[in-house]
């Protein structure tokens, strides 16, 4: 026999259970679907007329974009960089009905809707300042992205006849007989300079050419392959460490051995040497003494003795 107060308390929670069991459970709300890209088609939509293009794509490196499948449709195949191509389509083409046509936009729009993807990449800091952009050099100029020379970078033509393209003068410097062998395809313009804009000069970079490449952070790019003249040296040559080694040198060719600018060794030397001062000294820089008489033909090739001229760990003269 169940006690009142006890059935005081039973009756109201089996009301509460019962009435659980009986009324179904709130609806969830449901999640709303993800609006569909407006224009967006696909690729896919583009191939039916630009066969030519669609079937060396997959080669591009912006072919990843649609292999991934993950990029959003603005960031995915031809309407990455052309824009949505509903509108193109139901115009049944036409260069006025794609929003990004490289063929009629503006340098400065070109490199924008470039930098949409690559604006973060490091090699790519500075080309809002650098010169092909000042003076309205667009990115398709020197890349093709349908039709490319190179799959790798892109480029209409091979490197050194890209840059030729401008810099005729510099195709001459580069037949002359002490060169660095570009033409010879050793090494490109590129291992030098930065066709994207480079960083400013800084102490190791001496006197900086156009838009020169760094080299190991802060030096000038010849290092990277003339790496026995780094140093830190003890005796530093201050012609090599302040002006940097186109104080000397012809960077792309010369008439001259070793690239120098001058054809006799100790005309070169005398640029700075030339006992122009009092004493022994003139601002740092030594003068001849006496017993150097630059008429005799021992005196006048300077580096049989003073070897060590891009900088000496043991001898302030650089005798050794």
């Amino acid at each position: 026999m169940v006690r009142p107060v006890a059935a005081l308390l039973l009756f109201p929670a089996l009301a509460l259970l019962a009435q659980s069991q009986a009324s179904p459970p709130p609806p969830t709300p449901a999640t709303p679907a993800t609006p569909a890209a407006p224009g967006f088609v696909g690729s896919n939509a583009c191939r039916t007329c630009h066969a030519d293009v669609w079937q060396n794509f997959y080669k591009n490196p912006h072919s990843k974009s649609l292999a991934s499948g993950k990029e959003p449709p603005e960031r995915t195949g031809c309407e990455s960089c052309h824009g949505p191509g509903q509108g193109h389509i139901e115009a049944r083409g036409g260069k006025a009905t794609i929003p990004r046509a490289f063929s009629v936009m503006t340098p400065k729009q070109a490199m924008q809707a470039c930098l949409t993807c690559h604006e973060n990449n490091f090699d790519k800091a500075n080309i809002q300042r650098s010169e092909h952009t000042q003076n309205d050099v667009p990115c398709t100029s020197c890349h093709s992205i349908h039709h490319p020379a190179s799959t790798k970078t892109l480029l209409a033509k091979k490197e050194s006849e890209l840059c030729y393209g401008c810099h005729a003068g510099i195709r001459a410097q580069f037949e002359m007989p002490s060169r660095h062998r570009v033409n010879e395809g050793f090494m490109q313009c590129s291992d030098c300079h930065n066709p994207h804009g480079s960083f400013a000069a800084t102490w190791g970079m001496g006197q900086r050419s156009h838009m020169v490449e760094q080299a190991l952070d802060n030096e000038t790019p010849c290092l990277k392959c003339h790496v026995d003249k780094r140093g830190p040296f003890v005796y530093e040559h201050p012609s090599v460490r302040v002006e940097g080694c186109q104080m000397c040198h012809n960077p792309h060719g010369s008439t001259n051995a070793k690239l120098l600018t001058r054809p006799v060794v100790f005309t070169l030397c005398l640029e700075c040497h030339n006992a122009g001062g009092s004493g022994t000294r003139n601002l740092g820089v030594d003068l001849q003494t006496s017993q150097h008489n630059l008429l005799d033909p021992r005196y006048q090739k300077c580096t049989t003795c003073h070897v060590r001229l891009h900088g000496s760990n043991a001898d302030q003269y650089f005798l050794r």
